[in-house]
């Protein structure tokens, strides 16, 4: 395939910068969005297959190299070999380059494997999932934008989790990570091993060495010391880009492209939402946003303006995730914000404080409000012909309190994955030849998944009430 030739636009500056057009040959653009651009690269040095990302919003930028500086040794995260980024141009990050994702995967089972992935096969990619997840957690990283779409895979079937553009760091890097009162890797003793059987094929994992991510000058890059300079640098020009009313900088996802070919052009899980303007400790007082995230996996608390939330965020979108291994199909497709909220109550019920009790503080709570479900279907009828404990890793993430789901440590030590059949090695996993099964580069994507950007759109949903309050207006849903 030909490459691409240089764009007009003074924006796109990668064909324009010495520093790495001197190391890296761009072979062409395989995804596009209004925030950043994915090329394909080879390092002149070896030939490697690297992805290029330019991404061309700051605060983007800033939450995914540091988030993959502090996961650089995970075998289960992509690989940033190195970046590069002056104070007068875009950052682009030198990024393993990964052809395929899960969402490929899902895909092609659904279309080619005869409807259906095999169990060894699905605790397997589980595995690897919950591995990459409790990488970040450990960290005290919060992803905030699961999906099957940015979980890249391997030629040789290894998945890492990947576009951290809205990743937080929520405590200081050293600190103790999510729920400090439950087992992490570090806490194993030999007698917690004897309870919870560790068995090799739950563990099987890359044995990968990763050389720390450098810059153009080759000094290993401190997180601290590299941004302190760029986000004083960077201030004055975000300010301009703020709604000063709202004081909230109007963005669109990273995801639009990340290494993965699968999100190419026209982005089916295109997400609008919000970043928040903020400094760069990542200290847990910090503001956060609820407009995060695709609207699919996102987290009922989310959905009702949380702005107080953690790691737990990503243990829904699991669930919504491993649902779908399950059936290849998604658990919880919404239309709109409300329409997505209607469908979890549909299948798990109302949320109300006997279920988790502080729903109350949740900001758009007392607001929206929906009519009782009477009968709600359950995750049975949504996952047909699988098991009892199938269903049951799914309740141990999709639930309406944040702090009874599983964290991923937790699953990793789960008797469903310690049980026959066992995951399957991962050099037996059935890999999609590219992320289209096309052409390698063909433009190509979830096209069915197309709308789910953050709305509050009512239109369509059925009648409401809506009723003037103390505090402003309440609408429900009839």
């Amino acid at each position: 395939m030909e490459m691409d030739p240089p764009p007009p636009s003074g924006s796109w500056s990668i064909y324009t910068r010495p520093e790495i057009t001197q190391k890296y040959e761009i072979l062409e653009r395989v995804g596009s969005g209004a925030y950043s651009d994915v090329y394909r690269g080879r390092r002149l040095s070896d030939s490697l297959t690297v992805a290029l990302k330019e991404i061309h919003d700051y605060q983007s930028a800033f939450r995914e190299i540091e988030a993959l500086q502090m996961l650089q040794n995970s075998p289960n995260v992509v690989v940033l070999h190195e970046y590069f980024w002056r104070d007068d141009d875009d950052a682009v990050l030198v990024l393993e380059f990964l052809r395929t994702d899960l969402a490929s995967v899902i895909r092609e089972a659904k279309r080619n494997w005869g409807g259906r992935i095999s169990i060894g096969e699905i605790k397997r990619w589980m595995v690897q999932i919950l591995h990459g997840v409790d990488a970040c957690h450990r960290y005290s990283i919060v992803h905030r934008d699961l999906k099957p779409s940015n979980m890249l895979v391997s030629a040789d079937g290894v998945l890492k989790l990947a576009d951290f553009g809205q990743a937080r760091i929520l405590i200081e890097h050293g600190s103790v990570g999510v729920n400090d009162d439950r087992r992490t890797h570090e806490q194993d003793t030999p007698n917690q091993a004897s309870t919870f059987q560790r068995n090799d094929a739950i563990y099987e994992t890359n044995d990968i060495y990763r050389e720390s991510p450098r810059n153009q000058e080759g000094s290993i890059v401190g997180m601290k010391e590299s941004f302190r300079e760029l986000d004083e640098l960077k201030a004055k020009n975000l300010v301009n880009e703020i709604d000063k009313e709202m004081g909230i900088y109007d963005g669109d996802a990273s995801c639009l492209a990340t290494c993965s070919t699968s999100d190419i052009e026209d982005d089916p899980f295109k997400s609008s939402y919000s970043y928040e303007v903020e400094g760069g400790g990542g200290d847990r007082r910090d503001p956060l946003t609820s407009c995060v995230g695709t609207r699919w996996f996102r987290a009922p608390e989310l959905l009702y303006g949380s702005t107080d939330y953690g790691p737990e965020i990503d243990l829904w979108s699991l669930g919504c995730i491993f649902a779908e291994l399950f059936s290849l199909e998604p658990l919880f497709p919404g239309t709109s914000d409300i329409d997505q909220l209607s469908r979890i109550f549909n299948v798990l019920g109302n949320l109300d404080e006997e279920l988790w009790p502080d729903c109350l503080k949740l900001p758009d709570y007392k607001s929206i409000s929906f009519g009782k479900t009477e009968n709600p279907s359950g995750l049975e009828a949504c996952l047909p012909d699988r098991s009892p404990d199938e269903i049951l890793i799914i309740k141990k993430l999709v639930c309406f309190d944040p702090a009874n789901r599983a964290t991923a440590m937790e699953l990793l030590h789960d008797k469903y994955l310690n049980e026959e059949p066992l995951p399957v090695p991962i050099s037996e996993l059935r890999v999609p030849s590219a992320s289209c099964g096309q052409d390698e580069y063909s433009p190509c994507g979830w096209y069915d998944y197309k709308g789910m950007d953050s709305d509050s759109d009512f239109e369509d949903f059925g009648p409401v009430n809506v009723a003037t309050t103390d505090t402003g207006f309440s609408i429900q849903f009839l």
